[in-house]
């Protein structure tokens, strides 16, 4: 029997934010539950920290250069094979429920929602709705008013588009996906539900949220709030498919597309290499997933639709650029930044490589970069400690360099040349009790 699929996909929510990773807040006790049931990957990392490029690399397995989606404002192409299109072509019924941010406007047109039998969604949610009004569009391009508190609503529709089809014959491959954690964009704030409004004001932070000037101070509450009414939505879902005893026969994957550094590395939320920005939740628990297991090898969102498909026994099209989380042997990730700068990374379980090409201008690629930032995530797992221009770090950053090139040439299909940091230096010369000061790529100040 082929098991049914749902994916509940989060909107820029860190990694750490989860219990299972170490968060201390309890923010999480259902995606916990999850993970112990289920597979957590510890070290998932996104194709690219912008809304768009993830997201349709999450709809097809292919890496933002690939799709064309390089940035946000570029809609995913008509006919593209879509997790929709390849799901409903094996006899699943499939539905789309929540944010898009793949279509050239709201409502989207029938043609841009990349083959989805059922619809239940707006391109831009986040400008269609509030957190206490949310508006969709279905099928039919309609308004469709959805009451309570924006996660709970779409949650409920989630519920009762399982409840309808659970009685058929055929599979289903539902994806849900919240807007929330992300702010709303007008009012720049993360607007918790009222019961958590103010429960985590001054709240654990993370170092490089604790360190680095940021917004995390005035935003974390509210985005802790969301994330725990996020949670308790994953729950009820979770309990929906318990009373329908649909448990055994459903695989169910929780991701996000990035993360969110609050203005610590740039001047907005994401589009940064570091772990704050590209490092997100990952647990998938049902057929072929259960025990709970832990991986920590580094693995890619773009793994999803390939695990997603070998899950429901479909065959994996040749153009995808990930495998099955369950075949993952890496020991490393490519992830792409776009619209702040060009830039590529390598995310080993131990070091984090940063390229860029400062002059590139709005491009999905470049010819050559520059090296930028070299972390060691053993001894600073936060990334407030920047190595690049260490000379006693040289070794290290010529070895990923050459496989970063590599991996560049795998993916993209392209030969690029990265030029070394310009002037490392011996920084033994500074004494360890010099206080340090960072700027916001976390690198010393002389």
């Amino acid at each position: 029997m082929r098991p049914n699929v749902i994916v509940f996909f989060t909107d820029q929510q860190r990694w750490d934010t989860v219990g299972a990773a170490g968060c201390p807040l309890g923010l999480t006790p259902n995606l916990d539950l999850m993970a112990r049931r289920g597979t957590f990957f510890e070290t998932a990392c996104t194709t690219n920290p912008v809304c768009a490029p993830a997201r349709a690399a999450m709809q097809t397995g292919m890496f933002p250069t690939n799709t064309g989606v390089f940035r946000n404002n570029v809609p995913l192409p008509t006919d593209t094979a879509t997790l929709g299109r390849l799901f409903g072509d094996a006899g699943y019924r499939t539905a789309y429920i929540g944010k898009w941010h793949l279509g050239t406007q709201d409502p989207v047109p029938a043609e841009e929602q990349a083959g989805y039998e059922y619809w239940l969604a707006s391109n831009l949610l986040e400008f269609t709705s509030d957190a206490y009004r949310t508006v969709v569009y279905d099928g039919n391009e309609e308004p469709v008013f959805l009451p309570g508190y924006r996660p709970d609503a779409l949650t409920d529709a989630a519920i009762r588009y399982v409840t309808r089809v659970s009685a058929d014959d055929r599979p289903f491959m539902l994806f849900l996906s919240l807007i929330e954690p992300h702010h709303q964009n007008e009012h720049d704030d993360y607007p918790a539900p009222e019961v958590y409004r103010d429960t985590y004001t001054g709240a654990w932070l993370p170092p490089d949220l604790a360190t680095l000037p940021g917004t995390a101070h005035q935003h974390a509450a509210g985005y802790y709030g969301q994330i725990k009414r996020v949670d308790e939505c994953l729950g009820r879902l979770r309990d929906a498919l318990v009373s329908l005893d649909l448990t055994d026969d459903t695989l169910l994957l929780y991701t996000s597309d990035h993360g969110s550094h609050f203005k610590t590395r740039n001047s907005e939320y994401k589009r940064s290499p570091h772990d704050g920005s590209v490092r997100v939740p990952l647990v998938v628990e049902g057929p072929g997933y259960r025990g709970g297991s832990r991986v920590t090898a580094p693995v890619s969102t773009v793994d999803v639709v390939p695990t997603l498909l070998d899950a429901a026994g479909i065959d994996l099209p040749d153009h995808l650029d990930g495998l099955p989380l369950r075949e993952s042997r890496r020991d490393a990730v490519l992830i792409q930044v776009s619209e702040s700068e060009v830039g590529r990374a390598l995310r080993t379980q131990r070091w984090k490589y940063y390229v860029h090409a400062p002059d590139a201008g709005d491009v999905p690629a470049a010819g050559s970069y520059t090296e930028r930032a070299l972390y060691d995530l053993d001894a600073d797992p936060y990334e407030l400690d920047n190595l690049i221009d260490s000379v006693n770090h040289q070794d290290v950053a010529a070895e990923l360099r050459a496989r970063l090139v590599d991996e560049i040439a795998a993916i993209e299909g392209q030969s690029v040349t990265v030029s070394p940091y310009p002037e490392p230096r011996d920084r033994g010369r500074f004494p360890e009790t010099t206080v340090r000061r960072l700027n916001l790529d976390g690198r010393r100040l002389e």
